[in-house]
């Protein structure tokens, strides 16, 4: 007679299916609050002049900390270039996620890379891209790739 695995070790395929849109929603939220903030303010600084800066308080006036360190690579943070950069990155994440809508396979790769080279961007492109991460990386969404 065959042993039959106890119930409780198994999780049903919709309750798989559920979670896989669960967190395909989760990471697509997230990809759009990234890339919408990424495009917005990049390209505000490029026709202003600067990016969004808090306007009172000890730091008004002041980048966030990724303005360190792209200062550390040797650029200026308010240079066209990382403006350009802020907007070419979001543009990146928006095509990542039209991929990642489109043909999950591909586009599981296209988030990876954006998030992987959004997280200098500190502090809230850094936490939001590690919670982009953590979504791609867990079992449920891998399996799309």
């Amino acid at each position: 007679m065959a042993s039959q695995a106890p119930t409780g070790l198994r999780t049903p395929p919709f309750q798989r299916q559920n979670r896989m849109i669960i967190l395909k929603f989760f990471s697509i939220i997230v990809a759009l609050l990234i890339a919408g903030w990424l495009v917005l303010d990049g390209a505000r600084a490029l026709i202003t002049g600067d990016y969004r800066t808090p306007r009172a308080g000890p730091r008004a006036g002041q980048l966030g900390p990724w303005a360190r360190l792209v200062s550390a690579a040797g650029l200026n943070p308010r240079s066209r270039i990382i403006k350009a950069a802020h907007v070419l990155l979001g543009v990146g994440w928006l095509a990542a996620l039209v991929c990642f809508s489109i043909r999950p396979s591909i586009g599981w790769w296209t988030l990876l890379a954006s998030a992987a080279c959004t997280l200098w961007y500190l502090p809230i492109g850094t936490l939001l891209s590690l919670v982009e991460l953590a979504i791609l990386l867990s079992p449920s969404i891998r399996a799309l790739k």
